[in-house]
This record gives structure tokens, sequence and C-alpha cells, in this order.
């Protein structure tokens, strides 16, 4: 069955979550996300799930944890403040090589900071905010349609490779009203876990999920192992969208809500005959930089347009490093969303100095 219905993007958040086969849910309230855990309250028992209001972001994250040790398809979500609460919880996760989705719909920091729409959380996200040397999948939708799809890959990645995954959106996104077409899943496939602990049979070998490893070379064969399996993602689940690459002098590379913003202020520069593309990241990691440094090889010149201070830029210009490409910064800093007329003209500006 397909519908087409109107849904605010935290709502879809939870309804793809629900459609992927998601079947726990732990939370505790922080906007600009609320919306996802009220939805979830309801859906959740719709279809023999459970929600579960946690007493707060520690316990949910850790909830997640138990949830996801027995085999279950479960995810929390939050947002900014409240993910770094959860970072020890995820660095388990991760080093229990458990698979678990986590949703960060970010707002402005540091600190307390406030409810408007951010990306200054790509640092926490992709460079492994809690303790040792572990990785998420990230994955950054553009749209609310781009949500429901994610989130059911969210769930599938996060089984393949027995890891956490994040979804990062942001406020705006969360927020935003749009047309969303809903799928029902018939043939949903949640592979079968030997590993989980769910109990065992007379006879069979006792199952344990830990992230421990006291001795030193028995740490260091976990973390080879877990590397092993990061470099796997990286050679098969890089995602990313172009438009207009391939004749662009200047490519604009953005991800979420700045990408919106960037493609149409490039449609504005298209028409005064600049020649502009877009690039736009959907895993943020794995980062998709051979074919930044591919174009980059090309000739191309790059501006990246981020609402932070500028953290994803950091990776562009590791991507095309060996190709000395220029790469300019346009940012909105936390609180503020881009408008098409300030990305235009930082478009502007950085074409001007191709010329000279």
């Amino acid at each position: 069955m397909v519908e087409r219905v109107m849904m605010k993007g935290n709502e879809a958040i939870a309804e793809g979550a629900v459609r992927a086969g998601c079947r726990f849910f732990f939370g505790y309230p922080i906007t600009p996300q609320n919306e996802i855990p009220e939805y979830m309250s309801r859906r959740m028992p719709e279809v023999g799930g459970t929600f579960i209001q946690a007493e707060s972001e520690v316990s949910a994250i850790n909830m997640v944890y138990g949830a996801a040790g027995a085999g279950a398809r479960a995810m929390t979500s939050s947002s900014s403040p409240g993910v770094s609460l959860k970072m020890e919880g995820i660095s388990y996760i991760a080093g229990a090589e458990l698979p678990a989705v986590i949703v960060n719909v970010c707002r402005g920091g540091p600190g307390l900071g406030g409810l408007t729409p951010s990306q200054a959380d790509y640092f926490q996200a992709t460079k492994g905010g809690g303790h040792g040397d572990y990785r998420l999948l990230v994955l950054a939708p553009a749209s609310v349609q781009e949500i429901i799809e994610l989130m059911y890959e969210a769930f599938v990645l996060a089984d393949k490779y027995r890891n956490p995954v994040m979804v990062l959106a942001d406020g705006l996104l969360g927020q935003m009203m749009e047309p969303v077409t809903l799928t029902e899943i018939t043939d949903l496939k949640i592979p079968v876990k030997p590993w989980a602990t769910v109990g065992v049979r007379k006879n069979e070998q006792t199952r344990v999920i830990n992230s421990l490893g006291l001795r030193g070379e028995e740490l260091e064969a976990i973390n080879q192992k877990l590397q092993q399996k990061y470099q796997e993602m990286t050679m098969h689940e890089i995602r990313y969208e172009e438009e207009g690459t391939d004749d662009a002098d200047l490519i604009v590379v953005a991800y979420g809500t700045s990408a919106r913003v960037a493609k149409s202020a490039i449609d504005k520069a298209r028409i005064q005959g600049r020649r502009i593309g877009l690039f736009r990241p959907i895993t943020l990691w794995p980062f998709p930089t051979m074919r930044l440094r591919e174009l980059a090889r090309k000739g191309k010149r790059f501006l990246v347009v981020e609402m932070s201070a500028g953290q994803m830029v950091e990776d562009v210009r590791l991507a095309v490093d060996v190709t000395s490409a220029q790469v300019e910064l346009f940012t909105k800093l936390n609180g503020g969303i881009p408008s098409v007329n300030e990305v235009y003209q930082a478009i502007m500006a950085t074409a001007v100095k191709e010329v000279i």
C-alpha cells in the first residue's frame, strides 16, 4: 500500500523507523526533536513494540544497548546536548558491536545553546564523540522524504555491520512539513542474529556481549577487527549526490538544510551564466573523499557551506589537499540559517576570485 501524506520531519523519522522494523524506542525529551518520542509513544503499542521514556539520556542509550544485545531493532533520538550525554553508551555499543540507530536533530551550541537549527555536531558524529577508536556510520538527509528512506537504510546498515548508525538532521529538517510517499514494506527481512543474548539451550555455548579487553593483546585484537570493519564500510557504503558538477568551475559542497539552500543559490547563479555545481555528501562517515579528490584533479574549485563555524570543510580540505585545489568556506554560525541570497553572494564572490 502506498500513501501520500504531509509529515513533519520528526514524525517521518519515527514512522520510517517503525516501517523499518524498529520495535524498541528509548528516549528523553529535548527540543527540537520532541515529536519523535511523542509519535513513538503512540505507534510502538500499535505495532506490538515498546516505548519507554527514560529518566535521562544516559539511561536511554543503555536501554538501547540492552535491547540491541537481545537482537531487537532499537533506537533512541535526541538533540545536541542530549546526544553528548549518550556518548559513553554509544562508545560501549560500538565496542560491543551492536546494531542500533541514534538520531540527532541538531540545535545550536555549545553548552545548552539554543533551539535554532545547527550543523555544529558534525565533529561529534563523524570523529567519534565518545572515547576509543570507534566509528559510526553517519547518514545526513536533506528532505522529509529522504528521512523516511534513510531511516530504513540506517537499520539495514546497522544489522549488516553490527554497528551503531547515526542519522544526523538539524532542527529545521525536524520541524518542517513536506509531502512524503509512504510505502508499506511487505518483505521486511530482519536477519537472524545468532550472537544475540536471548538465552541458550542445553549444550549451546554461552553468549556474552561486552566491550572489554583487559589484556593488551586482547584489546588490540578487538580494535584490529573493528578497524577492518570500518575499512569495509569505507569501501562499500559511501553515498553522495551530484548536480551540475561535470561542467562546473566551482562546486558547492553542503549537506542537509545547507544543501537545499545552496541548490537554490546555484540555480540563481546558473541563470547568470556561472557554471556552478552541487556536491552533497549523504554519508558524512564514511566521507566521499575519493570522489571529491577526483573532481579536484579535474581542476574544480570548492565552496563549502555549513551551519557551523566550519567543520565538514576540514574533511573537504583533506580530500583535495594532494591536488592543491582551492577550498573556500561560507558559514552561518549556530542560531542562523543561511539565506539563498547570502549563499548566492558567497558563490559570486568566490567565482570572481577565479577570474582574478
